[in-house]
């Protein structure tokens, strides 16, 4: 072996052989011999799929899809519904209490007064249940996300400081992010502010 021969052979990454014979490209099957040196362009387009299989994939994944979406309108449906049911469900009680308090009512009347609190109880225990508990704290910082404004009164000094909720007009309920409704509050502020 000539020493360019030896050069070109330790200058070779591992695994590749460097071309000892010294023959022309043709002969080794390379570009212009006639035959196509592996992993060609043209065996790789042979070995691809052909337009009717694209085209049977391309319909699978059609029909594939077609189904998610009719499973996934039933499977909302069967959800909204079961919604439904706990929401009804949890109000039972609530109706229960008032049949009570109208069958006792014309016996005595302080007995509609005590169903309607219980009422107003357990009707607030649905809403905590379904995650929307009653705002109507006074004295707390007033917060934007949770009051709403409606009045603005001046701090007397007493239990309202200044830019606190001095009275609650309609309680709002659930929590920021997950609310039904804000609070409608009146705000303390300086005397002359």
């Amino acid at each position: 072996m000539t020493e360019q021969a030896q050069d070109r052979t330790q200058s070779q990454p591992a695994g590749v052989v460097a071309d000892q014979g010294g023959a022309a490209p043709e002969e080794r099957g390379g570009a212009g011999s006639g035959t196509p040196a592996e992993g060609s362009a043209e065996d790789r387009l042979d070995s691809g799929p052909d337009a009717a299989e694209l085209e049977d994939r391309w319909r699978r994944a059609l029909a594939d899809l077609d189904n998610l979406r009719k499973r996934y309108a039933r499977e909302l449906g069967r959800e909204r519904e079961a919604e439904r049911e706990l929401v009804a469900s949890a109000f039972l009680p609530v109706l229960d209490t008032i049949d009570r308090a109208l069958e006792h009512a014309g016996a005595d009347p302080r007995s509609i007064v005590e169903g309607v609190r219980t009422l107003r109880e357990q009707a607030l225990a649905v809403l905590a249940g379904l995650g929307y508990r009653r705002e109507d704290e006074t004295g707390v910082p007033f917060d934007p996300v949770r009051h709403e404004v409606v009045g603005v009164v001046e701090a007397d000094g007493g239990d309202a400081a200044p830019g606190s909720v001095a009275s609650v007009v309609r309680p709002g309920y659930g929590a920021p992010g997950r609310q039904l409704r804000p609070a409608a509050v009146t705000v303390a502020q300086t005397p002359g502010g």
